[in-house]
Formats: structure tokens, sequence, C-alpha cells
């Protein structure tokens, strides 16, 4: 099934900033995927390509239409591999920055719904054709309560989660999830809503943001059930060797790696934390080695900037024992072979995948897809309330109804 036809065009994303929309034609028809934007980005991510004022997506759109396209028109829709890895020569830069990472993913997924129409399949499916995964339904991680370069309030953590470990499938889990966010509106009242769906109240502490979350989950009678992660996004807070909680706040909080893992030590205690996303500096290997040795038996330690799905930052976190858990996103990476390859590779190493969204996010639900295609145990969308993340689970519910595939238990 030949690629007949290749285009983009400027849209908006969820935080009304510009980015971009690929459209794939062949013979069975238009396939189109919208490409998220990061806030809190990666400084080894692929290079999202924007014009020179910082904001606009003109260039990269220029690269999708007079470029990638006439390069790949008559290439077969179904190698994805194949396309992948010549758009990837054509770009010829460690890091997607002569054509853009944005520009690439959002072909790379346009041609991977291609493919799976072509072959008759449910995107989920092809996707698990072309991992050679177990699919399943994967634990769902909501976000609801957004601090850190998601919120305009004093918090220096990121994303506080909640997530619905004792659910006996999607649907369940979702419900738990909506019950416990309906629940802790009542108790912040009108506040902010954060870039992610969650409440942005306005506090300073961690630990104030965290006992929000527990009561919320003990009003729903779900203690015990419904745990709780957190996304430190430490790199956006690392100076000189030390980690400054007040960034935000302007309050004295700077500490060093053993008091770091101190600190986490005790949230874990306190608050049944069970899931540390990006704790230390994406180049902090160090403290990140001991963080995974001293916890990593009890809690997830989620690579998210330590490992931008890029397979050589794997491979080295595997070998010093970094963490324990990758997190997925295709846009950091920029192709689906080669997110798929990442993922293969944290299997290998008996790590778990949670598959991630971004802050800027479109209603486009490919991750929801790759979740299932994959196999992945978690997939993290933000909380259940704005249209672009309720997409992506409303997109999940539709596959466990129609497919029947088992959940994760974690």
């Amino acid at each position: 099934m030949k690629i007949k036809k290749v285009s983009a065009r400027r849209i908006f994303d969820s935080r009304k900033n510009h980015t971009i929309e690929v459209s794939v034609v062949t013979e069975r028809g238009l396939f189109k995927a919208s490409v998220p934007s990061g806030a809190s980005t990666g400084i080894y991510e692929a290079v999202e390509l924007r014009d020179k004022d910082g904001r606009g997506v003109l260039r990269a759109i220029k690269n999708v239409n007079s470029v990638i396209g006439p390069e790949i028109v008559g290439m077969d829709c179904c190698d994805q591999t194949g396309v992948d890895e010549k758009m990837i020569k054509l770009d010829g830069t460690a890091n997607k920055e002569k054509l853009g990472g944005n520009a690439i993913v959002g072909v790379s997924m346009a041609v991977c719904r291609a493919g799976a129409s072509a072959k008759g399949l449910e995107l989920y499916e092809y996707i698990g054709k072309l991992s050679g995964s177990k699919m399943r339904l994967p634990v769902p991680s909501f976000n609801v309560i957004n601090g850190g370069r998601h919120a305009k309030n004093g918090l220096s953590f990121q994303e506080f989660m909640i997530l619905p470990v004792d659910a006996k499938s999607f649907k369940e889990a979702f419900k738990m999830g909506k019950e416990v966010y309906g629940g802790l509106k009542k108790i912040v009242g009108k506040v902010r809503i954060g870039n992610e769906g969650g409440f942005a109240p306005n506090i300073s502490s961690n630990q104030e943001g965290l006992e929000l979350l527990k009561r919320a989950i003990e009003k729903k009678s779900y203690s015990g059930k419904v745990k709780i992660g957190i996304d430190v996004a430490a790199s956006e807070m690392f100076k000189k060797g030390k980690y400054d909680l007040g960034f935000k706040s302007g309050e004295k909080g700077l500490k060093n790696g053993r008091e770091m893992i101190e600190l986490y030590r005790g949230l874990i205690k306190d608050f049944s934390v069970i899931s540390i996303e990006d704790g230390f500096d994406q180049d902090d290997w160090k403290n990140w080695v001991k963080l995974n040795s001293k916890i990593g038996r009890k809690v997830q330690i989620i690579g998210d900037d330590l490992l931008v799905t890029n397979v050589k930052r794997i491979k080295k976190a595997i070998k010093l024992g970094a963490c324990n858990t990758l997190l997925l996103k295709v846009n950091q990476i920029g192709s689906v072979s080669e997110a798929i390859e990442a993922f293969k590779l944290a299997k290998k190493a008996k790590w778990k995948v949670m598959v991630s969204h971004r802050s800027g996010e479109t209603e486009d639900s490919f991750i929801a897809d790759l979740a299932v295609g994959l196999g992945a145990e978690e997939i993290k969308s933000g909380a259940p309330y704005t249209r672009e993340r309720l997409a992506k689970y409303e997109r999940l519910l539709k596959i466990e109804k129609e497919s029947g595939l088992s959940f994760v238990k974690l």
C-alpha cells in the first residue's frame, strides 16, 4: 500500500501554542496525526523545530511538505521502520535538529495509522504486531495536582499523581480516578487548573500537596487501593550541584543528593508513594544509582529527562542500575520505530514502562493505542478533566470494551 501524498498544517495544542498536524494519503484514505509538545523538556530530547520567534512551526511544516513528503511518497506505508529510517537519514543529525523531531514524529505516527488500515487492523493491534508484544490495558496514572513548570503556584514538584492499583479493569480504574479527582475538587475548592488538567492550588509545600491527595483518597474510601506517584522534574530545580526546592516559591530549600534521598524515603513512609519520576537531574547519574539501589525494590524509579526514550541513554541506565522504569514519549525520540526499540530494550532489562503524554496535547489518542499495543504497564495522560486528556482515556475504555483484553496488575 503505497504512500501517495504527505502534507502538514498548523494547529493549536492545549496550551494554545502552535503545533503540527500531518496527513498521509494512501489508496485506503487519509490518515492524520497531531504532534504534542512538552513544557518541561530534557536537553537530550529530539529537537522540536520552531521558527525564529521561538513559537511558530512553519519551518517544520515546510520540511514535511517540501523535504520529507517527496522522499517517502511511493514507499510502502506498512514499512514503518523503512519510512522512519529514511526520515532519520534525511535529517542526518543526532537529535533531529535539521528537519525537526516534531516534523518527523508527525509523519511517523500518521504512517503508522495508514499501515494499520492497510493491514485491516486496529492501531493497537498493528503496534502489537510491530513490537511483538502481548497486548493489554495499562493502569492509568492521573496527574491531579499540577506544580513545577505546569502550573502558576509555588509547588516545586511538577506532578502529583494517583494510581488505582487495586482496580480489576481499566473501566474501574478510570472510575476510581474520576471519583478521587472529584473528591479533591471539593477539598481544594475553586482554584486554577494546570497544564495537564490537574488542580493548581496556591500552595508551596510538596508535603501539603501530598496531604491533599491522601485526604481525597480517604474521602472516597480508597485507602490502599489508590496509591500516589510524583514527578519531581528535578532537572528544573538543579543548581550548582544542589536541588532548590524553593525555586518557585522563593523559600530557601537547597538540598544535596543524600538529603533528597532522605526526603523521598520520608514521602514513601508518610504517603505510601509508589512511584518517583525524575528524582534527580538528567546528568546526576551518581545520585540516580544511589536512589535506585536504596529504594528501587519498593517503588518505581522512573527515568524521563534522564532517558528521553533514547536507546543509548537507556543502555547506560541499565548498565549503571540508575532506574527501573522507562517513561516512554514518542515525540521525545522522534519516531514510532525508535520508541518501539526503546520499549523492547527496557523490557529486556525487566523494567516497567509508562507511556506518557505531554503538557501541550491535542485530542489525538495515538498514545492510548501505543500503550495497549506495547502491553505497557501504565499510561500517564493527565487529569480526567480536559478534552485532550479525556480523549486518551475514552479511547482506552473503547478498546477494553471491544477487545476483551486483560488489564495490567501492578
